[in-house]
């Protein structure tokens, strides 16, 4: 009994934290209720998963912490007709929260380990509207755009021409921009009939945006 109550503190406390940085969309809030981050954590660092901090995960990676997943998926803006294709799926926890936002989710990694773990903890969980992909996403996935949204959790020195062209108009990008991994920002990227819209809206800090696939 003890048990339940800690957890059910432990989630009221995770959710004040995101409310507190924030993130104040119910249907963003809902969504990271119902998607247990531990599960995307192995061993000790599991026990820390109701932290605001990032985390590292395997091939060198790092899982983004709370209160920017949930910043940056409001940012977003994802309904739920939207069909979203994320790069860089690390340990899966950005792509299992659009799930509950959004119709299908299209995810890429470079590392193979990484989306073959993440596509574990999603069959366990039993979502079933992500498609998880080993390749380049620097490139997009040409063959299902246009996307209603679009998500990068690495940065890029500047938003990449491919992914550009595979929103839709009135189309959304989110995504960290910088030459370094010290000043960076994210930015939002709004397509319109003629040309795109930017807007600035936090610094951040995210691991870069690499071409070519992972040696695990």
């Amino acid at each position: 009994m003890s048990g339940r109550v800690t957890d059910a503190q432990t989630k009221m406390q995770f959710l004040f934290a995101l409310r507190s940085k924030g993130v104040t969309n119910a249907r963003v809030l809902t969504a990271m209720e119902r998607i247990d981050r531990a599960a995307f954590l192995r061993g000790l660092f599991a026990e820390r998963a109701y932290e605001d901090t990032p985390l590292p995960i395997a091939c060198g990676q790092t899982i983004s912490q709370p209160s920017v997943v949930g910043l940056m998926t409001q940012a977003l803006d994802v309904q739920p007709r939207h069909k979203v294709l994320e790069i860089g799926t690390g340990s899966g926890y950005q792509a299992a929260i659009l799930s509950q936002l959004a119709r299908r989710v299209y995810t890429i990694d470079r590392f193979k380990r990484l989306v073959t773990e993440a596509q574990g903890v999603f069959d366990a969980m039993g979502i079933a509207n992500i498609t998880a992909i080993t390749a380049d996403g620097s490139f997009g996935l040409a063959e299902q755009a246009p996307f209603d949204r679009i998500l990068l959790t690495a940065a890029a020195e500047d938003p990449p021409g491919p992914l550009l062209a595979q929103l839709r108009t009135g189309g959304i990008m989110v995504l960290p921009v910088g030459q370094s991994d010290t000043v960076q920002s994210l930015i939002r990227v709004t397509r319109l009939e003629k040309g795109f819209d930017y807007e600035e809206l936090r610094p951040v800090r995210f691991v870069p945006l690499i071409e070519g696939i992972g040696q695990d």
